[in-house]
C-alpha cells in the first residue's frame, strides 16, 4: 500500500511539477534563437519513435534536421547539437532540484528502518544494556571521494539548492528568475581541476550540508536515546580521500596534502567560529564573556593562517569552563545550545574529515628497491634477498631515507609525503590523517613495505600512528587476502603495531576494480567470501576486523542500495563498523542536502545495529553457498570469455567513449594507469571502463554473465532452488536488485546499428543477448513482472531521467559515427562527444 501511495507523491510532486517547471525553462528567452525549447521536445519524441522503430541515431537526426530545423550545412547542425546539449543538461539540473524538493514527503511515505524506530524496538525487547554497549563502540565512516562522476561545481549547486526551496515552496516568479539565472550559468569546468580543486568542492558539502547534519544527527541520537548515557562521537565519521589518494595521479603531491589538510582545518575552524559568534549573542554574561572572545579570536586567527597551530584542548577547555560557568551562576540558560556547539568539537575535533593516504604496492615496492639500492644492499630489485632477509631489513634495518638522495620524481614524493605526515597530525590531530590504504596488494610484503617506508622516513623508535590498510581488489588480490593476513599477524613486530591500534585491522575490498576484473557476480560473491573468511583469521589473533569497502556509487562498480547491502551480510562477516567510499554522483543524490544526509546515515547505522537488537542473524546454508558458488563461477566464465574475445578491447576503444574521458575537464586523474601507446586491460580505470558502458547504455558491468549462470542452472532443473535463494539469502536479493537498476537503465536499441558492421556485429550481438536473457532470467527467479517492481518510485525516477537524456544520448551515437567519416568536421565531432558526456552522468545520478 505504501509503495502506491509513494508512486502517486512521486506522480504529483516530481513527473508533474518537473514537466511544469521544465515548460517554463524550454519558453525562457535566454538565447537569441528562443526555439531550441521548442525542438527538445519535438527531438526526444524523434528519439524515442525512431529507436523503438529500429532507426539509427544518423538516421533519426538527419529526419529531424530536415524536417524540423531547415538546416543543411554542417556547422549550423553541430552548433544546433551543442545548444541542445547546453539545454538538456539543466533540464537535468532543473530535474534534481525537483526531486530533492520531493524527498521530505516521499521519505515519510517510505517503509524505512529510521533510529527512533531502532530505539523503539530496543525498548520493547528491554535489551538497553546490549544496545547501549554497541552504540558506545559503533560507527559509520563515509569517505568522500573526488571520483570524476559529478559535475557540477559549487554555483550549481547553490543554484539546485535555490531551486529546491523554491520548488517546495511554489514561487513560481522567483523559479522563474533562477531558471533564468541557470540558462546562464556554465555547468563545466573552463580547465582540469587541480587536486586541490577536487578537494574544495568536496569541502563545499563539508561546510554547507555534513557540518551541521551529523551534529544534528548525533543530537538526536543522545535525546532518543534518553536518560541513559551516550557518548560516542564517533558515529558518524567522514573520510576524505581528495589530496590524499594519489592512486595513479602524479598531481597529488606531499605539498598538495598538507595543502589539503590545511585546507579541511581551516575551513573546520570558519564553521566554529560563525557558530561561537551565534552562541555570543546569547552569551552576554559577564563571566563567559572574555574566554569566548579569547577563543573567537583564536579561530580567527587560525581561519586563514596555515601556520597557525589550535590543538583540540585550546578549542574544548573554554567551552567546558563556560559549561561550569552556565550550569552553577546563570540557571543552564542556553545550555542546549552551548552542549550542541561542544558536541561538534568533539565530532570534527580539528580535522573536519579524516584525509586517507593511498597509493598503488608498485610504486612502494619501486620505492623500497631505490632505498635499498642507495644502500648499497641490492643492485636494484629486493628480489636479491631473501624474503626473510627484506622482512627483516623492512621490520628492524636501520636505515635512513631521503629524498634529495633520488632522482626519480615519484620515489621523492612518495618519501617526502611519508616523512611530512606526522606533521599533518601535528596540526590537524591524530585522527586527522592516520591512514595508508595500499592499492593492489598482493602479499604480506604490501604492507611490510609501507612499514618499513614509515620506519625509513622518520618514524624509527616511535609507535606509528597510522593504520596500514591493504586494498585486495582484483580476484587474484582477494584469493591470496587469507594467506597475506594469517603470515602479517605471525610477525611479532606486526602484531604488536595492531596492538597499538587499539587490536583493530582495517581491511579494504574493492567493488570498482573487482567488478572490471571478476564481473558482478563472482565480484560480489568472492568479496563476500573474502570478508567472512578474514573476519574468521582476525578472530583466531583476537582482532577485530573492519572491513572499508570501496562501493564506488552505480551497481556496476559495486554499488546500489547500500543500506540494503549492509544489512544482507551474513552472520560470519564482522559487524563493527560501517566503511564506505562515496563518490561524486553519489554524494549528491544520496548525501547532498541535509535531509537526505541525516536520512541515509540513519539507515546506515540502523542496517549496521538492527540484527544486533532483533537476534536476527542472516546464514546462508550449505546448499544456498553451493548454489552461488555455480551462480559465481558460471557467470565468471562468461565474463572471462567476453574479456578474451578479440574486439573487446577495440570495441571499447572504437565504438564507446573511452577515449574521451581523458579530454573531460572533470577530474585531475589522466584516464589510464600506464602512458602506454596500446591499450591494455589492466590499464584500465574503473570509472571510465564503467562510464563507457554506461554511456553506450550497455551496462555490461553490471549484470554480464548473470543471465547465462541462472538459465544453466534453470536447464539443470534448479528454478525453484534459485527462487528460493532469492527469497531467503538478502544478500542474493540486493545483487539481483541492484543488477536490475543496472537492467533498467540500458537500451540496446540506441546502438543497433552495430549489429551490421562487419568488425563488431559479433559482439555486439553477445552483449544484446546477455542483456536480454538477463532481464528474462531475473524476472523469472523474483517472480516479477517487470525489473525493479519493488522499488516503483526508483524505477519511475531512473524513466524520467533516461527520457530527459535521450537525446544527448541519440546526439553521441551520431557524433560518434560521423567522426570516422566527416575529417573536416572530426574535431567539432570529437567535441560534441565530450561534451555530451557531462549531462549523461549527470542524469543517471540516482545510482544508488
Amino acid at each position: 500500500m505504501y509503495q502506491s501511495k509513494r508512486l502517486q507523491v512521486f506522480e504529483k510532486q516530481v513527473k508533474n511539477k518537473f514537466n511544469i517547471y521544465n515548460g517554463i525553462f524550454l519558453n525562457l528567452p535566454y538565447r537569441q534563437d528562443s526555439n531550441i525549447g521548442i525542438l527538445i521536445p519535438v527531438l526526444y519524441q524523434s528519439c524515442r519513435e525512431g529507436l523503438e522503430s529500429g532507426k539509427h541515431p544518423r538516421e533519426i537526426l538527419e529526419s529531424f534536421f530536415n524536417n524540423f530545423t531547415g538546416i543543411e550545412n554542417e556547422p549550423e547542425k553541430i552548433d544546433l547539437m551543442f545548444r541542445i546539449i547546453q539545454y538538456v543538461e539543466r533540464q537535468v539540473v532543473l530535474y534534481d532540484s525537483v526531486e530533492d524538493a520531493a524527498f521530505m514527503e516521499l521519505k515519510s511515505l517510505g517503509n524505512y528502518l529510521l533510529i527512533k524506530d531502532f530505539f523503539n524496538m530496543v525498548d520493547n525487547r528491554k535489551s538497553w544494556d546490549r544496545i547501549l554497549e554497541k552504540l558506545s563502540g559503533f560507527s559509520a565512516r563515509i569517505v568522500l571521494t573526488a571520483h570524476p562522476t559529478q559535475f557540477y561545481s559549487p554555483p550549481v549547486l547553490d543554484i539546485i539548492g535555490t531551486l529546491r526551496s523554491l520548488i517546495m515552496a511554489n514561487r513560481i516568479d522567483e523559479i522563474d528568475m533562477t531558471l533564468q539565472q541557470l540558462g546562464l550559468t556554465s555547468l563545466i569546468n573552463s580547465k582540469k581541476p587541480t587536486p586541490l580543486d577536487e578537494a574544495k568542492n568536496i569541502i563545499y558539502f563539508l561546510r554547507n550540508v555534513y557540518y551541521n547534519a551529523v551534529g544534528e544527527l548525533y543530537g538526536y541520537i543522545k535525546e532518543h536515546a534518553g536518560s541513559r548515557e551516550f557518548q560516542n562521537h564517533n558515529i558518524v565519521q567522514l573520510g576524505f580521500w581528495p589530496g590524499g589518494d594519489r592512486d595513479g595521479n602524479p598531481f597529488v603531491t606531499a605539498e598538495i596534502t598538507q595543502q589539503v589538510a590545511d585546507e579541511l582545518r581551516m575551513s573546520l575552524f570558519k564553521c566554529y567560529y560563525q557558530d561561537l559568534k551565534d552562541l555570543q549573542l546569547k552569551l552576554t554574561f559577564k563571566d563567559v564573556e572574555d574566554p569566548l572572545n579569547v577563543l573567537r579570536d583564536k579561530l580567527y586567527n587560525a581561519m586563514f593562517n596555515p601556520d597557525e597551530n589550535l590543538t583540540l584542548e585550546e578549542i574544548i577547555h573554554p567551552l567546558l569552563d563556560v559549561k561550569e560557568q552556565l550550569i552553577t551562576r546563570y540557571h543552564s540558560l542556553y545550555l542546549k545550545e552551548l552542549d550542541y556547539l561542544i558536541d561538534k568539537v568533539m565530532i570534527f575535533k580539528t580535522h573536519f574529515a579524516a584525509l586517507d593516504i593511498r597509493q598503488d604496492n608498485s610504486i612502494h615496492r619501486k620505492t623500497v628497491a631505490a632505498i635499498l639500492a642507495k644502500a648499497g644492499i641490492i643492485s636494484s630489485d629486493p628480489d636479491e634477498l631473501q624474503r626473510g632477509q627484506l622482512v627483516e631489513l623492512l621490520l628492524s634495518g636501520d636505515i635512513h631515507a631521503d629524498a634529495a638522495d633520488f632522482d626519480d620524481p615519484l620515489i621523492q614524493d612518495t618519501i617526502r609525503n611519508i616523512s611530512r605526515l606526522k606533521r599533518i597530525q601535528e596540526k590537524n590531530g591524530e585522527e586527522g590523517c592516520n591512514r595508508y590504504i595500499i592499492s593492489n596488494a598482493v602479499d604480506e610484503l604490501s604492507v611490510l613495505f609501507v612499514y618499513g617506508l614509515f620506519r625509513w622516513c622518520g618514524w624509527s623508535g616511535q609507535r606509528l600512528t597510522f593504520d596500514i590498510v591493504p586494498l585486495f581488489e582484483t580476484m587474484e588480490g582477494m584469493k591470496s587476502a587469507e594467506a597475506t593476513m594469517q603470515k602479517l599477524f605471525s610477525i611479532p613486530a606486526y602484531r604488536d603495531h595492531i596492538a597499538q591500534r587499539g587490536e583493530k585491522q582495517t581491511i579494504m575490498l574493492g567493488f570498482s576494480d573487482g567488478t572490471k576484473d571478476g564481473g558482478y557476480l563472482m565480484a560480489n560473491w568472492s568479496i563476500f567470501k573474502t570478508k567472512e573468511t578474514l573476519t574468521s583469521v582476525c578472530d583466531q589473533h583476537n582482532i577485530k576486523a573492519i572491513f572499508f569497502d570501496g562501493r564506488g556509487g552505480p551497481p556496476a562498480r559495486g554499488g546500489g542500495k547500500t543500506h540494503r547491502f549492509y544489512a544482507a551480510q551474513s552472520d560470519k562477516i564482522a559487524n563493527h563498523e560501517i566503511q564506505l567510499t562515496i563518490q561524486g554522483q553519489t554524494i549528491t543524490s544520496t548525501y547532498a542536502t541535509h535531509e537526505k544526509f541525516i536520512h541515509n546515515c540513519e539507515q546506515l547505522l540502523t542496517a549496521g545495529l538492527a540484527n544486533s537488537i532483533s537476534g536476527k542473524v542472516h546464514t546462508i546454508s550449505a546448499e544456498f553457498r553451493q548454489l552461488m558458488e555455480e551462480l559465481a563461477q558460471l557467470s565468471f566464465e562468461k565474463y572471462s570469455a567476453l574479456k578474451a574475445h578479440d574486439k573487446f578491447i577495440p570495441y571499447l576503444e572504437q565504438k564507446s567513449t573511452l577515449r574521451f574521458y581523458d579530454k573531460t575537464n572533470i577530474g585531475s586523474r589522466p584516464g589510464k594507469r600506464n602512458a602506454t601507446k596500446k591499450l591494455e586491460f589492466t590499464d584500465l580505470r574503473a570509472i571510465s571502463f564503467v562510464g563507457s558502458w554506461s554511456q553506450l547504455k550497455q551496462n555490461v558491468p553490471g549484470y554480464f554473465g548473470t543471465g547465462t549462470a541462472i538459465q544453466r542452472l534453470v536447464d539443470d532443473g534448479k528454478l525453484d532452488a534459485l527462487k528460493r535463494l532469492y527469497r531467503e539469502v538478502p544478500f542474493f536479493k540486493a545483487l539481483v536488485q541492484n543488477s536490475m537498476m543496472s537492467l533498467s537503465k540500458t537500451n540496446f536499441n540506441l546502438t543497433s546499428y552495430m549489429r551490421e558492421e562487419a568488425e563488431f556485429k559479433d559482439i555486439w550481438q553477445i552483449l544484446n543477448d546477455e542483456y536480454v536473457l538477463s532481464v528474462k532470467m531475473l524476472l523469472l527467479i523474483s517472480d516479477s513482472k517487470e525489473l525493479m517492481e519493488e522499488e516503483p518510485v526508483s524505477r519511475e525516477s531512473i524513466k524520467m531521467r533516461e527520457q530527459i537524456a535521450l537525446p544527448l544520448l541519440v546526439i553521441q551515437q551520431y557524433a560518434l559515427q560521423k567522426i570516422s567519416g566527416s575529417e573536416e568536421y572530426r574535431e567539432a565531432y570529437e567535441k560534441l562527444v565530450t561534451r555530451s558526456l557531462y549531462g549523461n552522468i549527470n542524469a543517471g545520478r540516482n545510482s544508488a
